[in-house]
């Protein structure tokens, strides 16, 4: 049964008037009332409720929380986007400048995220971020044990740099042992201590020594990634890879998406399979190799950070293995990724040569040694019309202070003189560059049989005496 709505009617009746006395004493009461909060406010007693809301400043915490969770999730260093664990960090110590353990922190990941820069000139400007917050947390607490085992740890790092002199390196690595044995000293049961003076003694080849204290950093942290990674470097060193690979996959299985120790993994296989002893043996230690690497390129895929490294290993795998287009892709994908890096133009350079694909290597090894604008970048404007870039890029060209740029030397000279002709008379630019590396690594016997080659094969093309 429909229910049927009722019909009110409301009644106003005039209100009757009051005593005007009332009405004056309540007016008083008001007004005084209105004096007072005006005094009160004036007085800052009292907050007005129309005054703004302060924003409520985030503690130096949440910062460092949040920090962590980045580099737990592999996030070291995302250059599109704040939302990383330098950047957070940075924060923190916006917040509390003063906080050695933040600083400290700050600088151990600056360091760990220089190994997945691009080039040198970055690498070592990531490192001196890094030893400049370590020196700061110094300055505040020099006798916290920690923070002297992160300076050792920064400042060992920065004696790697291919930038830097050979004088450079040695007091490096002399204030690094300096500040090793003082958090040692300060704090005989850190295991970040212990770990990182082992980094620093490995380093200056003291190899029974840095074994010792890698494994009693281990012993007494079996739960540190850090000191996990430096066992495994150090075992690594003394040429011990299947130790060293289960001392990273411990290291891994702690951190699991950090994309160094994937790295790292990755590499040690592929030293296994270079010195395996028969075919199979290699092929399934290579397969484990492309396995880490590829791990790798899915993390940073997930995390949007395009880092090449994992396709040039990936890439040099597969060289190893003869399968030169596979590689050469995964090589292009590097370069994509890396676009004005010059040292991905060796690297795909490289691999074009073993292909035997010279025409395509001699521009991307010309960006590399001699560097080239981005309408000299013939290998970027063939990208650009296969869709793989949006546009051409300067390179700059690389410095020649290690082996790895020589090598490049090399093959960039073997190219030349293949493919110098009447009408593409390269020799001479040869020449110049194995000079060059004849000037400054004459005493390598290995570099020089590779220079007196290419040094031939222009002799005989030119009738001239080689040097």
């Amino acid at each position: 049964m429909a229910k049927t709505a009722t019909k009110h009617t409301l009644r106003f009746q005039p209100a009757r008037s009051g005593p005007n006395t009332y009405r004056w004493l309540l007016w008083i009461v008001l007004i005084l009332a209105g004096i007072w909060l005006i005094l009160s406010l004036n007085r800052g007693e009292v907050t007005s409720p129309f005054a703004p809301t302060p924003t409520p400043t985030r503690a130096a915490q949440s910062y460092i929380l949040e920090a962590q969770a980045y580099f737990q999730a592999g996030k070291l260093d995302d250059p599109n986007s704040e939302n990383d664990a330098i950047d957070t960090y940075r924060k923190a110590v916006i917040v509390d400048p003063e906080n050695v353990v933040v600083l400290a922190e700050l600088a151990r990941i600056q360091t760990y995220s220089s190994s997945l820069l691009n080039t040198d000139q970055e690498r070592l400007k990531r490192l001196e971020e890094a030893r400049d917050n370590i020196n700061r947390a110094v300055e505040i607490d020099p006798d916290n044990s920690t923070v002297q085992a992160v300076r050792a740890f920064v400042l060992d790092w920065n004696a790697s740099s291919n930038l830097i002199s050979s004088d450079q390196r040695e007091a490096y690595l002399i204030e690094a042992e300096s500040a090793a044995n003082k958090a040692y000293l300060l704090d005989p049961e850190n295991a970040l201590a212990l770990a990182f003076y082992a980094e620093v003694l490995m380093d200056q080849q003291k190899w029974d020594q840095a074994l010792e204290y890698a494994e009693q950093a281990v012993n007494r942290a079996p739960g540190s990634m850090d000191a996990h990674r430096v066992y495994g470097t150090v075992l690594e060193s003394n040429g011990l890879y299947n130790a060293a690979i289960d001392e990273y996959i411990k290291a891994s299985d702690i951190s699991p998406n950090l994309t160094f120790l994937l790295m790292n993994i990755g590499l040690g296989y592929r030293n296994l399979a270079n010195r395996a002893q028969t075919e199979s043996q290699a092929r399934a230690l290579y397969d484990n190799a492309l396995f880490y690497f590829d791990r790798a390129a899915n993390i940073n895929k997930q995390l949007g950070v395009k880092d090449p490294n994992p396709y040039i290993a990936i890439a040099k795998t597969y060289t190893q293995q003869g399968e030169f287009f596979i590689a050469s892709r995964n090589a292009e994908t590097a370069l994509v990724y890396s676009p004005t890096s010059p040292d991905t133009y060796g690297q795909l350079g490289m691999i074009y040569v073993q292909a035997r694909n010279y025409e395509s290597a001699l521009p991307a090894l010309r960006c590399a040694v001699e560097g080239c604008t981005a309408d000299e970048n013939q290998t970027a404007i063939e990208f650009m019309e296969q869709g793989l870039l949006e546009q051409s890029y300067a390179v700059a060209p690389l410095e020649l202070t290690n082996l790895n740029v020589a090598y490049y030397y090399i093959r960039y000279g073997s190219v030349l003189a293949y493919l110098s002709d009447q009408e593409n008379q390269y020799c001479a630019k040869s020449l110049a560059l194995m000079g060059r590396l004849r000037a400054i690594y004459g005493e390598d016997t290995l570099l020089m049989d590779n220079v007196a080659e290419v040094e031939g094969t222009c002799a005989f093309l030119t009738n001239t005496p080689n040097p």
